[in-house]
């Protein structure tokens, strides 16, 4: 039979029950906070429970404390001291990662990735950057690429003081002790996609490190589908004592950065301000990080950063790259961008101390369970469309069939136009249009991939095509 608009919304959520293994078993497996999740969440399985629980809080406290214990990580300070400064710790942090790629029968390699940046802001001499980055090859689909970092460069409270202690356990220590242990935990694993890891320098003086990477990408024109930077995931504390353990915000920006004119028009005309593929990439980390296997509320927050500052994150924004923030819930600004210091009894300076190494190690879940199921999953759909030559109250979506070996098919998910997450989604089969009885003036629609293993891709929204 024919769904029609009074019936189609009724067969939805039984066909949910169906493509997204039970909507039941769904809100057993998720929310630590007792939300019913979206029609997008996907469960964590077996494989992903067991790479979660091997994420070690103390071996993220020995990264954190030897980080700290260069004394300062200043992109300016020394490169050559093998005790102290960047350079001290660029070549711990690649002999981790060499260590690490053993593991994985040659399909990480780990490098550095340097450039020399000639005086610009903050820069006041040429002065070589550069990045430790391990890279795990992808079994069935490597060219499709996901990244995650943190920045193993410090400061203390004057940007150009390349000699003061600035131990940076929070900002940014915490970051790389993630990307680090996810490194670890996934080296000796397949997954379908690549992943890389990375260490960036030069975050605290202009996002040059990041925006070297990203620039590298771009340039090979490389398929990078998802990036996070972690900045300043260390401790749930606030300034004024309050904790929040079990949350991390995740900064996701809606109107892209690298929009063309074009592309404005579009987005003006359809209303996609929340749909980038920025805030796809967010939904997706709540649809599978945010359940009982992390312990952790994935909180979004609708902006690119948090006021006057700026991450790693941006540099592939601007080059069209889906890419977001994770922080922590609240930050204590007397541990971070502070002279190690004692002033009328309270101690300043970012040091190891003031770290809660179980949140860094959940925060790290949360990335794992993100990533993991990204490099699983089938790659976000191509070609996403919605046919607008003829005036009808139904929708027709088409799309371009993905290259992956293992692909199911598709789904076809959709929203209201004020609902902040998708609320339904139907199995279309292996196909690459269907038409829905309901208006495409009304809702928001999506198509994600499905493969036969179970696992889901971000959705991509579709432009309009007459």
């Amino acid at each position: 039979m024919r769904p029609s608009r009074r019936n189609v919304l009724a067969a939805a959520s039984a066909a949910v029950a169906v493509s997204a293994d039970a909507v039941a078993a769904q809100a057993r497996a998720m929310e630590p906070t007792g939300v019913r999740p979206p029609a997008t969440a996907q469960p964590p399985s077996r494989e992903l429970r067991a790479l979660l629980q091997e994420i070690d809080p103390d071996r993220i406290e020995a990264t954190v404390r030897k980080l700290a214990s260069f004394g300062t990580r200043h992109t300016l300070s020394s490169q050559d001291d093998p005790k102290r400064g960047i350079g001290a710790a660029r070549d711990w942090i690649l002999a981790e990662m060499k260590s690490y790629a053993k593991a994985s029968g040659g399909r990480m390699t780990a490098e550095l990735q340097s450039y020399v940046q000639q005086p610009a802001n903050r820069i006041p001499v040429a002065t070589r950057i550069t990045n430790v980055v391990a890279t795990l090859r992808g079994s069935v689909t490597p060219d499709r690429i996901y990244v995650v970092s943190g920045h193993y460069d410090s400061r203390c409270s004057d940007p150009m003081d390349a000699t003061s202690d600035a131990p940076g356990a929070d900002d940014d220590a915490s970051g790389v002790a993630v990307a680090m242990e996810l490194a670890r935990v996934m080296a000796g694993r397949r997954p379908a996609a690549t992943i890389v890891f990375a260490a960036v320098a030069g975050e605290e003086q202009g996002l040059y490190g990041a925006a070297h990477m990203a620039q590298r990408f771009r340039s090979a024109d490389a398929d990078v589908q998802g990036m996070f930077t972690n900045d300043i995931v260390g401790s749930p504390t606030a300034d004024d004592g309050t904790k929040d353990p079990y949350t991390i915000r995740l900064f996701a920006e809606g109107v892209p950065s690298s929009e063309t004119p074009e592309q404005a028009d579009i987005r003006r005309s359809v209303g996609g301000e929340n749909d980038s593929a920025t805030r796809q990439l967010a939904r997706f980390v709540r649809d599978t990080a945010d359940n009982s296997a992390t312990g952790m509320n994935v909180r979004v927050i609708y902006r690119r950063d948090r006021y006057r500052r700026g991450g790693d994150h941006i540099p592939f924004l601007e080059r069209a790259y889906p890419a977001a923030r994770f922080t922590e819930p609240a930050e204590d600004y007397a541990h971070q961008h502070q002279d190690v210091r004692v002033e009328n009894g309270k101690q300043y300076g970012d040091l190891p101390e003031f770290c809660d190494f179980a949140f860094i190690a959940r925060v790290a879940r949360v990335n794992a369970a993100a990533l993991w199921s990204l490099a699983q999953a089938p790659g976000t759909p191509r070609g996403a469309r919605i046919l607008t030559a003829a005036l009808t109250n139904s929708t027709e979506l088409t799309w371009t069939r993905g290259p992956e070996p293992d692909l199911a098919g598709y789904e076809v998910v959709w929203r209201e136009t004020t609902e902040p997450d998708w609320t339904h989604a139907i199995r279309v089969g292996d196909v690459t249009k269907h038409k829905v009885d309901l208006s495409k003036d009304n809702v928001f629609f999506g198509v994600r991939a499905v493969s036969r293993a179970g696992y889901r891709s971000p959705v991509a929204f579709p432009d309009p095509q007459a």
